[in-house]
């Protein structure tokens, strides 16, 4: 029996068109799907540059307006990776042309925005998702599980840290994600977003917050082609950074525990260092992406003589995940996006909710939203959804 094909859409040709269209086109060689990808479009303002994409990336077909991308009959499923500013107008314009959203974090730039994106999907009642690609790391998963059995016990802390260092030379150009008009926000949207996530995901709910930002260095120089890619060319005057440099903020969960939580882009050395740790009355673990097959865990229970974090080699056919290679033969990046993207057409297919979606989105949304609040006032702020 034939399966059934879900024509995708993917809006946006750059790191996370490229980190997709390779988790669309290798998710049916590795996963035993119950529907099979085809790759009809991918859609950019730049025809050279999107036509250019579709060629390497595999896609059958360019748009340049996502409007005639979604008017496509052959479309069900429409991918927005697109730049925050947009993410609410396309993703309510394809819910509102009945296809299925998938969505690159955060799900929006204001909460506001993100409540009508919900809004939108549950109106048109078709299947949403938002691309939190980390939670699909086997350690990540593997922690999620030793979470729900009891082996941490009750959780004490959380506490998180996103750290990169690629925008700390004052020579590096106003790109987009420097433009708040454009981004949201900067560490906090960009990384805190998604330790948020794994938070909420692993957690629970965040009640309140402290927090503080900081923008160290104020005006940078302007690009002087359109887009504020980082190839477009530099040009000799400045412009004002409208977003934060690094968040650190405070946070109580709904269930007792404690959190705290660091995003920033100015931490020499650190490429991608998304790290948290997790201590409860059983033990504690410890995930790192940059070692991302790897989970320490420390268990309580063992005797005095022989306690100590241990590593897990996260690649065993027990663990989350173990469609890829032999056992100890490790994954990387871009296989988290393809564990998400197989994920989300299961849940499409059988018609079941997609975590995170667009509920997810909005809570995420509404924690980056009381830090803002909280950085400015200087008080404990409320979550509020």
């Amino acid at each position: 029996m034939a399966k059934k094909k879900i024509g995708v859409g993917l809006i946006g040709y750059n790191f996370m068109g490229k980190a997709h269209s390779n988790a669309y086109r290798q998710v049916n060689r590795f996963f035993d799907l119950p529907v099979e990808v085809e790759l009809k479009a991918i859609c950019g303002r730049n025809e050279q540059a999107v036509a250019a994409a579709a060629k390497a990336f595999g896609w059958e077909s360019y748009e340049t307006d996502y409007r005639k991308l979604l008017a496509r009959k052959d479309i069900h499923l429409v991918d927005v990776s697109s730049p925050g500013n947009m993410h609410a107008p396309m993703a309510i314009a394809a819910a509102q042309a009945g296809k299925a959203v998938f969505c690159e974090k955060p799900l929006a730039n204001t909460l506001s925005e993100a409540k009508q994106m919900l809004a939108a999907v549950k109106k048109a009642k078709v299947a949403h998702g938002l691309c939190h690609n980390y939670r699909r790391a086997p350690a990540v998963g593997l922690v999620k599980r030793f979470i729900e059995d009891g082996t941490l016990g009750k959780i004490y802390h959380f506490r998180a840290t996103y750290l990169q260092d690629w925008i700390m030379d004052p020579a590096f150009p106003l790109v987009w994600r420097l433009d708040k008009k454009v981004a949201g926000s900067g560490a906090l949207g960009d990384l805190g977003a998604h330790i948020i996530d794994l938070a909420r995901y692993l957690v629970g709910e965040v009640t309140e917050v402290s927090a503080l930002t900081e923008t160290f260095i104020k005006a940078r120089p302007k690009l002087e082609s359109v887009g504020g890619g980082l190839g477009a060319k530099q040009g000799k005057a400045t412009g004002k950074v409208t977003v934060d440099d690094c968040a650190l903020f405070l946070g109580r969960f709904k269930g007792g525990a404690v959190g705290t939580f660091e995003a920033t882009r100015f931490a020499g050395g650190r490429k991608n260092y998304n790290r948290f740790e997790i201590n409860g009355s059983g033990g504690s673990v410890v995930f790192n992406l940059e070692r991302l097959n790897e989970l320490e865990y420390f268990n309580r229970s063992d005797s005095a003589d022989r306690q100590g974090f241990r590593t897990i080699i996260c690649n065993e056919g027990t663990h989350p995940y173990p469609v890829w290679w032999p056992s100890g033969h490790i994954i990387g990046y871009e296989h988290t996006f393809t564990n998400t993207v197989a994920d989300l057409l299961v849940a499409m297919h059988e018609r079941k909710p997609f975590k995170p979606d667009f509920n997810d989105g909005v809570r995420n949304n509404a924690v980056l939203d009381a830090v803002e609040r909280a950085a400015k006032s200087k008080k404990w702020e409320k979550v509020t959804v």
